[in-house]
């Protein structure tokens, strides 16, 4: 299957979900396409709210392509890679409208980062989160600044040291990247819908005044995701992370 996004609009909500059959993680073209989608719900005076979901029951986002991450080969093509996501985040920080993710399974790497930047976040139990980035000779650097203001700089630094290992739901939801956890994907659906549809019921223009409050002091994150996003496709060039993946598979 090849990435897939969609966007569904009904009672001022916007369902915004995207696909992929490597457990959904996201390609350039899909980080792009993601991006414009965001833009277009923002423009859209019928929208008030916007859920971002994604397919299946057990992987929310693997985040970025692996096989496209093995295709770069020049810090150009390095740093243009590592963008998709630096783009994904600002282009959610820039949105007025607040973003609800849907939070489903598993979410690994930039897949956390989306997560971090969307406004509200209700996952499963079985939402357990892996920054793997140091594993293959890189680093979480573009997401960074999206995960220390949700979970705090010394949550990141566990998250982002422990590259091999999971941590739950449960540790998430206690550091602040999940607003709420439940049991099943069932009770999930029930409290996303009661939110999103609690939201679209308040005045538009509180509801965005109170989104450019809560986005307060990150205009320079236009800058400096592009300046990660270009330390990250150096080190993605590097002898070390090159043959770590070269013998990859996703």
């Amino acid at each position: 299957m090849e990435g897939t996004l969609s966007i569904e609009i009904q009672n001022q909500i916007a369902h915004l979900t995207f696909g992929h059959s490597a457990a959904n993680s996201l390609t350039p073209e899909m980080l792009s396409d993601f991006c414009d989608l965001i833009r277009e719900a923002d423009a859209n005076p019928e929208v008030k709210v916007i859920v971002v979901q994604s397919e299946g029951d057990r992987t929310f986002c693997a985040g970025a392509s692996l096989q496209a991450l093995q295709q770069v080969d020049s810090l150009e093509s390095g740093t243009d890679f590592f963008m998709g996501f630096a783009n994904l985040i600002n282009s959610i920080r820039c949105c007025s409208k607040f973003i609800i993710a849907r939070v489903q399974g598993k979410v690994v790497g930039g897949g956390i980062g989306l997560v971090a930047a969307c406004d509200y976040a209700i996952a499963t139990e079985a939402a357990a989160i892996r920054l793997s980035e140091l594993s293959i000779g890189i680093g979480p650097y573009v997401i960074e600044p999206a995960m220390s203001r949700k979970i705090g700089k010394t949550a990141f630094n566990q998250l982002s040291l422990d590259s091999a290992q999971w941590r739950s739901a449960a540790w998430a939801h206690t550091q602040g990247l999940y607003a709420e956890c439940c049991t099943d994907i069932s009770a999930l659906d029930t409290q996303v819908n009661a939110l999103a549809q609690r939201l679209a019921g308040y005045g538009s223009q509180a509801l965005q005044e109170l989104n450019t409050l809560h986005w307060n002091d990150t205009a320079h994150w236009e800058e400096l995701l592009a300046k990660n996003a270009a330390i990250t496709g150096k080190l993605a060039l590097s002898e070390h992370s090159q043959n770590i993946l070269k013998n990859l598979h996703g």
